[in-house]
């Protein structure tokens, strides 16, 4: 699909479950749109702690957009729509392959990779989910990739979207 939705029971929490089923929708290169349901219901003692499971148990979905409703009333329900849009059209999102490699280009200039490794060459193969190939000279560190991954997130507004990268060593 194009977008996930994660129902959450506010008065429960993040349970086992939610936490097993976000990490086959993520793994799958799918969006995610968190929905806590029953948010009325609870004390903002709860809602802090509610806030801190998403945090600490759903970290690996990033910043993925968070809904507070209630289904009963309809409270907060009118706000789906508008976010589901934004999370199809990130899925969606292109970048065309000499702005990629700008954005490539100076997030090395601000940090290197160390022991001299560089991203030499980027261009995106697929949308949904935006996938990169990026060509290297050396073996990159997980930890690079990882920033480079968020200067294209943060460059193209991708929010909670799943980036798949590829690296060629050439």
């Amino acid at each position: 699909s194009d977008v996930a939705l994660l129902v959450i029971d506010a008065t429960i929490g993040v349970t086992h479950q939610d936490q097993r089923l976000a990490e086959r929708v993520d793994g799958a290169g799918c969006p995610i749109v968190i929905v806590l349901n029953k948010w009325e219901l609870i004390d903002n003692e709860q809602k802090a702690d509610i806030d801190y499971q998403l945090e600490r148990r759903l970290h690996f979905l990033g910043d993925s957009a968070v809904l507070k409703i209630s289904a009963l009333s309809g409270k907060g329900v009118t706000r789906l729509f508008p976010l589901l849009a934004a999370a199809i059209d990130e899925y969606h999102t292109r970048i065309p392959t000499p702005e990629l490699n700008r954005v490539i280009r100076q997030a090395q200039a601000q940090k290197a990779a160390p022991g001299g490794a560089r991203v030499m060459y980027a261009m995106q193969g697929a949308a949904e989910p935006p996938t990169f190939t990026m060509f290297t000279n050396r073996e990159l560190p997980r930890t690079y990739v990882r920033y480079l991954e968020n200067a294209i997130r943060e460059h193209a507004g991708l929010g909670s979207t799943p980036i798949k990268i590829r690296i060629r060593r050439r």
